[in-house]
This record gives C-alpha cells, structure tokens and sequence, in this order.
C-alpha cells in the first residue's frame, strides 16, 4: 500500500519552518541579567502612579498588581506590573 508523500510533506515543511524561526530568534537574542537591586527597588515601588520632576528630568514609577480566578475556589493567578521611567531633557545650542 503506497503512501502518500504529499500531505507529509506539507506538514514537515510548515513545522520544519516554525522550528527554523523559534532557532533562529533564540539565536538572536541575547540572554538578560537579573540584578537583585533592581528587583529590590522594583518590590519597594508603591502601588499605583506617581510622579516627580526635578530640573530638566522627570521621574516617573507604576505598579500595577491584581489576582484573577475564574471561581472562589479555581487556582488563580497573580500579575505584578512595575515600570520605572526616566525622561531627561536637555537644551543643545
């Protein structure tokens, strides 16, 4: 009984090319640091905006944590969300 190559073939292509992507780009990118300062300041920020200016700069931090379940007693998952911005402005002549 002969196979047929041709629906194979299809599918080894696409998911060949998926897997060829993912390689690539986890190639491309560089793996980051963790900085446990940073983690620190990051866990001390306040919730919600706030905001500070100072000359020629401005400061700003959010944090944003909520929890979601489906129902009271689902397993459920919590999303914490810090943002550090700096802004510095400076006059060329």
């Amino acid at each position: 009984m002969p196979v047929p190559i041709m629906p194979i073939a299809g599918f080894a292509l696409r998911y060949g090319a998926i897997a060829l992507a993912g390689y690539t780009i986890a190639r491309a990118t560089s793996h980051g640091r963790l900085d446990q300062q940073v983690e620190d300041i990051m866990d001390d920020t306040p919730e919600g905006l706030t905001m500070r200016t100072d000359e020629g700069q401005v400061n700003t931090t959010l944090r944003w944590r909520r929890a979601f379940r489906l129902n009271r007693s689902a397993r459920g998952v919590q999303i914490d969300a810090t943002a550090l911005t700096r802004v510095k402005v400076t006059r060329l002549q």
